[in-house]
């Protein structure tokens, strides 16, 4: 647990049940049990009733009448266990009917159907874990991509929550310090330096933009940076697509206009999610299917966080740059396709533009490698000194935090008002940080985040 998260909140009486394991036909499913009366709903429907805890043991799952199944059972009394309560985990086999009858004969037996999220609801109110390191349960469940992946295990192992807590220590020793100078103006040294005072301000202001610095890459990490192969018609930019994915997704031929619509897949890069976009290619038409096909090309374009501008030649590059420059802001990286069939005076690579070969692969990784460091140069790279906002909700609450500071900076450096009217700004400061936290408002906060939980966890 997070040093300065509130413990103790208390638990829930009723007992919970939920398969925390995907519905459907697999070889194993998991049923947890918890709550104050776990293990003796357990023990009338278990045997032999493991002796040791921690300990896996295969049992006899039992109803009232007949067997259910065999299955691993394993002990985990609180509050040492993931919701701090005494928890019984089945592992029985899968499909529908088995677990669906061992819930079954629980919930008759006095257990409750667990709501979405309710698991990890409990570990929260027990003090086990703080909201952020929740949101981070879903987050890694959630996770497409190894960037998130990672993301979501720094969140978890609480680094984005240490971080918070340090300034919000922080702020409250300011706020300690304000109060001092207010109630004790003679004591001691005398008045409080107000350059002191300023000092603080600015560095804690300075480490809240240093979060919220992290928010573009966040959020690309979350949902995937958006790349857009762009060229004419017949640049090679379906096959470029076709190669970058491992499979043949889009149609390749040598007529101009095949492509009708956007084609979107998921790669990785070392560092980033790419969702790759496979468009029509950029040219006047009056064909009206083809038109649309454009069309769909800019609405992408306009929402791409990096551009792969397609030709055969220097001059179709210039060109093609050109017309993507009228739709797109992103960064545009110049891609000579078809180096396997077209002769070019410099076979190198250069700072202006990169040579490949969807047929060899030749230079495939090199216009990954630059699409990573094009990514990372405009929306910043992930640093592990500093934790990572990837929710819409993290950078709400910063965002508030920072005018509130931003407010009280103002007003106590101009002298506007007095100390303890100033002073209100860095206790809202306080309160949005404790509530990003879930220190205060914890009902609330926690049917926020585990709306979308499954019932399972």
């Amino acid at each position: 647990m997070i040093s300065g998260f509130p413990s103790g909140l208390g638990k829930l009486e009723d007992t919970i049940v939920g398969i925390a394991t995907p519905a459907g036909r697999g070889a194993l499913a998991v049923i947890r049990l918890s709550g104050p009366a776990s293990f003796a709903i357990a023990r009338n429907h278990i045997s032999p009733w493991p002796r040791d805890v921690r300990t896996a043991r295969l049992c006899e799952v039992r109803g009232e009448q007949h067997l259910l199944d065999r299955a691993i059972v394993t002990l985990f009394p609180g509050p040492d266990s993931f919701t701090g309560e005494d928890t019984v985990e089945i592992s029985s086999h899968g499909g529908l009917v088995v677990p669906a009858s061992i819930t079954a004969t629980l919930i008759a037996a006095g257990a409750r159907q667990a709501r979405p999220g309710e698991f990890t609801r409990r570990a929260v109110l027990n003090g086990k874990l703080d909201i952020l390191q929740a949101e981070a349960i879903g987050d890694l469940i959630d996770a497409h991509s190894h960037a998130m992946q990672q993301a979501a295990l720094e969140q978890l192992d609480g680094n984005l929550s240490r971080r918070l807590l340090e300034l919000r220590e922080r702020l409250i020793e300011l706020e300690a310090l304000i109060a001092y100078e207010i109630d004790f103006p003679e004591e001691d040294d005398g008045p409080v330096p107000r350059a002191r005072i300023e000092n603080a301000i600015s560095a804690i202001i300075l480490d809240m933009r240093s979060l919220l610095a992290t928010v573009p890459a966040g959020e690309i990490i979350r949902e995937g940076a958006v790349v857009v192969i762009a060229g004419p018609p017949n640049a090679g930019k379906s096959s470029l697509f076709n190669s970058l994915i491992g499979r043949s997704r889009a149609i390749v031929t040598n007529i101009p206009g095949t492509t009708r619509d956007a084609l979107e897949a998921v790669i990785e890069t070392r560092n980033f999610p790419l969702r790759l976009v496979d468009t029509a290619g950029l040219r006047d038409t009056v064909d009206p299917i083809e038109r649309l096909g454009v069309e769909v090309s800019e609405r992408y374009l306009s929402c791409a966080h990096v551009v792969l501008a397609c030709a055969e030649s220097e001059t179709e590059l210039d060109q093609t740059v050109t017309a993507i420059a009228a739709k797109s802001a992103a960064p545009v990286i110049r891609v000579r396709t078809k180096k396997d069939l077209v002769a070019s005076r410099d076979e190198s690579q250069s700072d202006s533009r990169i040579a490949v070969s969807a047929n060899t692969g030749e230079g495939l990784q090199d216009l990954l490698d630059r699409i990573d460091q094009t990514i990372a140069a405009k929306y910043g790279q992930p640093a592990a000194e500093v934790p990572m906002l990837t929710s819409a909700r993290h950078e709400a609450a910063i965002r508030a935090a920072m005018a509130e500071l931003e407010n009280f900076e103002k007003a106590w450096r101009a002298e506007m008002l007095p100390a303890p009217v100033a002073s209100v700004h860095l206790r809202t400061a306080v309160s949005e940080l404790e509530e990003l936290i879930g220190a205060v408002d914890l009902d609330d906060i926690l049917d926020r985040v585990f709306r979308t939980f499954c019932v399972g966890k």
